[in-house]
């Protein structure tokens, strides 16, 4: 039931209740700008709570500029109404490009089916450290919850990492560490200090969508690689370097987004090699390292790091709420790094949000959750491929670790026009050509494995192969 004047909502609070009463009743039109809201007493009788409570609701929906307060008439619906979110129509229209499945993920109801997004459901994160952490945050010092971020981020994040870099074989100290508001921050960051408009970047194809996004934003050339189970196609690698003299390679390491491969020690070599030769930068975002059991090679550890940046977060494997990312790279490129998120951020990440993942990735159940995360993907990962194989929707490989599945459609079916119909029953799913930039893959799609434990979402896959293959049946017996 939808909130009203009259019925009790099942918000948490009886304050909610009262506010999305009265947010309804504007969405809905049936209290209008500039008219004035029950009284105080009036409501909390009809909905037999105290005056205090609906004093309070008012006064929250006054300080989001919903209400206005007229001293000595009562309160009144803002002249000018804000938007409501019931108001904003999802753009499912929006043509499926590299910005489409952040867009309709992100936005999406509470009750979406998210099988395309790229994250973890909150159920599988590590909620209790999260908690104990935020509990800790109570007793900083005020600063803590009041300053900006010192431009470097936490020395005791920046350390932590060190000493974990220094595991791996890297050689960097917290003076060559930068922590960034995210890990997209990270690469704006880089890209901002390295790129020029017109530069040319490499990627690989298929790649994560969001760099082709972000690159649009700096003006510049993008030049796909095509990816093979082990790493980028060398052949097309090394001429797409001697042709295009890019500036940038761009890339995930461990467990490729969306294909789910892994670099081979071979194609790390002859990468690095060819970067070396042609004063190439590599950009290396190492997000997806820790859902691998075992490390696969890593081109900042075999680089020290002398032409490698390595980029990453914390959203995958703690929390995507709290936004903190990291820039690890040459140390006097580290100092134009902070001048640039100055200017742009005006200082680091949020204290609070370093303080939080600090915290967490010091507190002792955080291995174990790294280590039960990873044996429960690998268990997800064989099931929902199972259940896509039955389907005739067939994975490209099976992955080392993470939580994707790159997989190709039966009869040459349209990814783009199976999501646009997944969406119309609110299911966000990813075809394969956002992925794309010689778009290349119009019948492939990528699965997140965790995001598809509801069963209906089988049988809405099941039922638009079947609904698609016939129309495509029909549409060739009329063309005879």
């Amino acid at each position: 039931m939808k909130p009203s004047i009259e019925h009790r909502t099942e918000s948490p609070t009886r304050t909610g209740a009262v506010m999305d009463a009265i947010r309804h009743r504007i969405s809905a039109r049936t209290l209008t700008a500039g008219e004035k809201l029950p009284s105080i007493r009036g409501l909390a009788k009809s909905m037999n709570l105290s005056p205090s409570t609906v004093v309070e609701a008012y006064d929250r929906l006054a300080a989001e500029g919903l209400i206005r307060s007229r001293p000595g008439s009562g309160f009144f619906v803002a002249g000018s109404l804000p938007l409501v979110l019931a108001d904003v129509e999802s753009r499912a229209d929006r043509a499926v490009d590299p910005l489409w499945v952040s867009r309709q993920s992100l936005d999406g109801s509470s009750d979406m089916l998210r099988p395309g997004c790229g994250w973890l459901p909150a159920d599988w994160m590590p909620n209790a450290a999260i908690r104990r952490a935020v509990r800790a945050l109570a007793k900083a010092e005020d600063a803590v919850l009041t300053n900006y971020g010192a431009t470097r981020g936490s020395l005791a994040l920046r350390g932590l990492l060190a000493r974990q870099f220094a595991a791996e074989g890297i050689e960097a100290g917290p003076d060559r560490i930068l922590l960034t508001a995210s890990g997209t921050q990270a690469i704006d960051l880089v890209c901002r200090f390295l790129l020029q408009p017109g530069d040319t970047v490499l990627l690989d194809d298929p790649c994560y969508f969001n760099f082709q996004a972000l690159l649009r934003v700096h003006r510049v050339k993008v030049v796909g690689v095509p990816m093979t189970r082990s790493g980028p196609d060398m052949a097309s690698f090394a001429q797409a370097v001697e042709t295009h003299r890019p500036r940038l390679y761009i890339r995930n390491s461990a467990v490729h987004n969306p294909t789910g491969a892994s670099l081979s020690p071979q194609a790390a070599h002859r990468i690095l090699t060819l970067a070396a030769a042609n004063d190439v930068t590599i950009v290396e975002d190492d997000i997806f390292s820790d859902f691998e059991p075992e490390p696969s090679p890593r081109l900042a550890v075999l680089d020290g790091l002398a032409r490698v940046v390595r980029i990453g977060s914390f959203s995958k494997t703690l929390s995507a709420s709290i936004r903190c990312g990291y820039i690890a790279a040459q140390a006097d490129w580290i100092e134009g790094l902070i001048d640039l998120q100055v200017a742009t951020n005006f200082g680091g990440p949020s204290p609070i949000a370093t303080e939080i993942v600090s915290s967490a990735l010091s507190d002792g159940s955080y291995r174990k959750h790294l280590s039960t995360l990873r044996s429960r993907l690998a268990k997800r990962r064989r099931e929902v491929g199972a259940t896509l194989e039955a389907l005739g929707i067939r994975p490209w490989l099976e992955p080392r670790g993470g939580f994707y599945l790159w997989c190709r459609l039966p009869d040459g079916q349209d990814a783009a026009d199976m999501a646009r119909l997944a969406l119309k029953e609110n299911v966000v799913l990813a075809p394969g050509n956002v992925f794309s930039i010689a778009q290349t893959a119009p019948d492939w799609m990528r699965f997140n494995v965790t995001q598809m434990a509801d069963p209906r979402l089988a049988s809405l896959l099941q039922q638009m192969l079947r609904e698609r293959t016939a129309c495509a049946s029909m549409s060739n017996a009329i063309n005879v």
